[in-house]
């Protein structure tokens, strides 16, 4: 029995017809009602849905008319002024995630990496490096290194089954975030572990955290450019 929540399985056929041209740009789907009785489920699962995809921009609503397949920038998209698990972000469209650990190791800090976390020469430093997928797609390659005082199991977990965000959140709660995004010419490394192609561009995200007075962690995301968008909201 498929145990996914209802919502994320009628995300999952709207996303079907819509990827197998089915429904194409500009095709008004279902109605709410319609999907309700299709699904028999109740119209605030089916709204939920439809929000998500609205939000993902695959689908537009037009007041009194419908909702419509729109054209995708084909973009995933992280907030910029939160942390969240890519694995949980990857499901929550609807796709299937899967990673890669390259590296997890542990290092003796040299001056830049005493730098990143603020510690002495030499000091006990761990270090992770992952690729992360949307449907086998690289959509992140996360390099990460953690002061090894505030997180000593970290070299014990298996990051195929959480992610080092999800270690991190249960181990070390979140209590401020330092972060910048730039475009950069990737290296050959990069470019590789993300398939890009040599005149792609690529997203950097440097972030640190820390856990109360304590700089935890410090990581460089770099994400497709031309998969991947970051957004922020801010309330005034």
């Amino acid at each position: 029995m498929d145990q996914t929540p209802l919502y994320l399985q009628i995300k999952r056929f709207i996303l079907q017809k819509i990827q197998s041209g089915e429904w194409p740009v500009g095709y008004r789907i279902p109605t709410e009602f319609e999907l309700t009785d299709a699904f028999n489920v109740s119209r605030m699962t089916v709204n939920k849905a439809i929000r998500d995809l609205v939000a993902e921009g695959q689908l537009a609503r037009r007041p009194r008319v419908g909702t419509f397949v729109c054209a995708s920038e084909d973009k995933a998209e992280s907030p910029l002024l939160d942390i969240r698990n890519i694995a949980a972000e990857v499901l929550q469209r609807g796709q299937h995630y899967s990673n890669k650990v390259i590296k997890q190791v542990a290092l003796e800090a040299d001056e830049t990496v005493a730098i990143k976390l603020g510690v002495m020469l030499g000091s006990a430093v761990y270090y992770s490096e992952i690729v992360h997928y949307a449907d086998d797609k690289p959509i992140q390659l996360e390099l990460r290194w953690v002061n090894a005082s505030y997180a000593p199991g970290y070299l014990e977990q298996d990051f195929t089954l959480l992610t080092p965000n999800q270690y991190l959140s249960e181990n070390c709660p979140l209590s401020a975030i330092e972060h910048t995004v730039e475009a950069i010419v990737p290296d050959i490394h990069v470019r590789n572990s993300l398939r890009l192609s040599a005149n792609e561009p690529c997203l950097l995200l440097n972030r640190r955290t820390w856990s109360g007075e304590r700089l935890v962690s410090s990581a460089l995301l770099y994400h497709p450019g031309t998969k991947y968008k970051l957004s922020s909201k801010v309330c005034v």
